[in-house]
């Protein structure tokens, strides 16, 4: 542990505006503060560090952008305070805190830091007697010796004379958020932050019904009003994605009250889709995050989500009477579901019976668990939630348990789920299509089963509900009275759109969408793609998919390309293609830069596969089945190359000749029988017929022994607990 003194080690005090306190590079902000606190409106206070400091517990860099090496384990400040009696609160500014971080004065300990990767500003009050009359100690540190590695910067330390809620209420924001068109009070966001976009504290006012946390209020009415600390703050609006965002530059002195109006436009159109969440937790239910049910329901309807499934762990909790109570039952329809949270896998499932019987959920065997599942008539959708991520030691598509490269379990398991999660705001991948294509694997192996993206908030704001959301196909007029059993038809065909900020839709032939199957196919297949976003969101990339091979790919411009008098389309353009050999399907994907700004900001991977990790927005379609030999149905990879394996007689030559024309995906897959039926495919015999080939068998007999290797590498190793 290496002691960090104090910058003075005396007691320095002075005029402390907290909008000055900023996340900049080191020389930028040496730049940049000073004349930041040239608008000082704020009490006076003592300084115990005016930097900041990069603490880690143990091991290698979490992060590329942190340096490899850290300043300390821990932060210790030694100082020096003449009037103890003085000081009520310990102000700092955190970023990146995931793991249990404590603080402590002296011999007190004032409490943890937020758990909370978002960059803002933490009040601890300091009890009577924790300070003393000349030196003293603060020490900032992980909470237990084994804590799992965590990069944090923590700093620009100060003690103020004032109690956290006081300093929380020094000015009051009256806030009016509005309709555009309508010139109506709308639900919404409110994100307050510094020049730098550090989130400042937020206090709801008496008798205001919000969601509050740092730097974030979330409204069910668009007219509020809440307490800031004096200073100059970045103040916007906003409710989500398909809403304009809006902002102002707010000064604000002690005592004083200032309105702050906002007009807001929804950008971006969306007839005839329903906007749902599949997975929404609360502290209430869930009894961990930050979100009670109560604050939930503002949240729900301050992003503009239609259709929110409630799948809190083990439990089947009806929304509706916390729906109404909230006063904002109008601007969503509840749905009863569950997230089955077993040893070996999450499942979310709906519609379920509110209080109903649970399925049985400490059980490793899949095939008892999906038969408890299916046993509830109601159930629709089973989703295999976070596919990646490793909890109980498992990773139900990791390459323990998965051949990627096939779409094929490798223990003998059925996965009984029709959809799954290909994106989850709230468990990003460090390869943000890593679960896409496990996705579009699985349907190259015959499964039926629609991409989903969804949130997994437990909180108000760390993960932010509705960023991972899934559009379904169906009447969205009234949204507090969505057709239910349309739209979860719809997610259970396929006739879905993956949001995670962007929207791509994908048109064939004129007139077929996701979950729809083309015959009659002429000499070329026409797609016509279209990115969708609001005015503060990008694209950068666009690219076809047929079995998961990418067929074409676009880069955008970087700057503001959008078709004028076109609101919420990015861009769009009509590609052809030349009628493929046989059949397969087609995924569109749009893929965009992360949004930085506090006010939607896309957070870093939960479980990290690398440190290096380049923030993203997506959107993905739904499959479209081209149907070439014209049997009325998409045939998937599996089947087409089980015909070649079969008529091959055992013959490796013959089978590489009868996957002429093939794509890689269907070569892959004739890989996979060649290998089960306990025939060689290393051999130099073997390798001497199918390493002549250049094109896409080769390249599929490739893809599939790789996945293979890594399974039996990963195999051989001890099975790993999550941290």
């Amino acid at each position: 542990m290496t002691n960090v003194p104090a910058r003075p080690a005396g007691p320095r005090w002075e005029r402390c505006d907290p909008s000055g306190r900023g996340w900049l590079a080191f020389a930028l902000w040496l730049l940049v503060t000073p004349l930041l606190r040239g608008e000082e409106t704020g009490a006076e206070c003592q300084v115990l560090s005016d930097r900041h400091h990069h603490l880690r517990k143990a091991g290698v860099a979490e992060w590329a952008d942190f340096p490899d090496e850290p300043e300390s384990d821990r932060l210790v400040l030694s100082f020096v305070v003449a009037e103890p009696a003085r000081w009520k609160t310990l102000r700092l500014v955190q970023q990146d805190v995931k793991q249990a971080w404590r603080v402590r004065l002296n011999d007190t300990d004032l409490g943890p830091l937020t758990a909370d990767e978002n960059d803002q500003v933490t009040l601890l009050a300091i009890p009577p007697e924790a300070l003393r009359t000349g030196a003293n100690q603060l020490s900032i540190g992980p909470a237990t010796e084994s804590a799992p590695v965590d990069d944090i910067r923590v700093g620009l330390v100060d003690l103020l004379p004032s109690v956290p809620d006081e300093y929380r209420n020094q000015a009051i924001l009256q806030v009016r958020i509005r309709d555009t068109h309508s010139g109506q009070p709308i639900p919404g966001r409110l994100t307050v932050a510094d020049a730098a976009g550090v989130l400042q504290p937020v206090s709801a006012r008496p008798g205001e019904r919000l969601a509050v946390r740092t730097g974030v209020a979330y409204t069910g009415t668009g007219s509020f009003s809440v307490g800031v600390p004096a200073g100059t703050w970045r103040v916007w609006a906003g409710r989500g994605f398909e809403y304009s965002v809006e902002s102002q530059r707010v000064t604000v002195g002690v005592g004083e009250t200032r309105l702050v109006e906002f007009r807001l436009t929804r950008e971006v159109a969306t007839p005839g889709l329903v906007a749902c969440d599949t997975h929404i937790h609360t502290l209430t239910h869930s009894g961990h995050g930050d979100a009670t049910v109560e604050e939930r329901m503002l949240t729900l309807a301050g992003e503009g989500i239609e259709l929110p499934i409630a799948t809190d762990h083990n439990s089947q909790i009806d929304h509706e009477p916390f729906a109404r109570q909230a006063g904002v039952r109008q601007y969503f329809t509840p749905v009863v579901g569950n997230e089955v949270t077993t040893p070996h896998g999450h499942f979310n499932i709906f519609p379920a019976q509110a209080g109903g019987v649970v399925p049985e959920h400490r059980t490793t065997d899949w095939m008892a668990l999906f038969d408890s599942i299916q046993s509830s008539p109601s159930v629709r959708v089973v989703i295999l939630n976070h596919a990646r991520d490793l909890h109980s030691g498992v990773r139900p598509l990791g390459p323990r348990f998965h051949n990627a490269a096939v779409g094929r379990l490798l223990d003998g398991r059925v996965l009984r789920a029709n959809a799954m999660e290909v994106v989850n705001s709230g468990a990003i991948q460090t390869d943000p299509l890593r679960l896409v294509h496990d996705w579009m694997g699985l349907l190259n192996a015959g499964r039926a089963i629609s991409p989903v993206g969804a949130s997994d908030s437990h909180d108000v704001n760390r993960f932010i509900v509705g960023q991972g959301r899934t559009y379904l196909k169906g009447a969205d007029d009234d949204p507090g009275d969505i057709p239910v059993e349309q739209a979860v038809g719809s997610l259970a065909a396929g006739r879905v759109w993956v949001s995670y900020g962007l929207l791509v839709d994908l048109e064939v032939a004129g007139r077929f969408g996701p979950g729809e199957v083309v015959s009659a196919l002429g000499d070329e297949v026409e797609c016509r793609l279209r990115v969708l976003g609001p005015g503060w969101a990008r694209a950068h990339t666009v690219q076809l998919h047929g079995n998961g091979e990418l067929l074409r790919e676009q880069k955008l411009p970087s700057d503001d390309f959008r078709p004028p008098g076109r609101p919420g389309v990015i861009w769009e353009e009509t590609w052809k293609l030349p009628r493929p050999r046989h059949d397969l399907h087609l995924v569109a994907v749009a893929l965009g830069p992360g949004v930085a700004a506090p006010f939607w900001k896309t957070a870093r991977p939960y479980q990290p596969t690398g440190p290096r990790f380049e923030p993203c927005t997506l959107g993905l379609s739904g499959a479209v089945w081209l149907d070439v030999d014209g049997d009325g149905r998409g045939t998937p990879a599996v089947e087409l190359a089980g015909q070649a394996f079969r008529t091959a007689g055992g013959d490796l030559a013959r089978l590489v000749k009868n996957l002429e024309g093939s794509d890689a995906a269907v070569a892959a897959q004739g890989a996979w029988f060649w290998t089960e039926s306990g025939q060689d495919l290393e051999s130099r015999e073997s390798r001497g017929i199918w390493e002549r080939e250049q094109g896409p068998i080769r390249r599929g007999f490739e893809r599939f022994l790789e996945a293979r290797r890594a399974s039996r590498e990963e195999q051989s190793r001890p099975a790993r607990v999550a941290p």
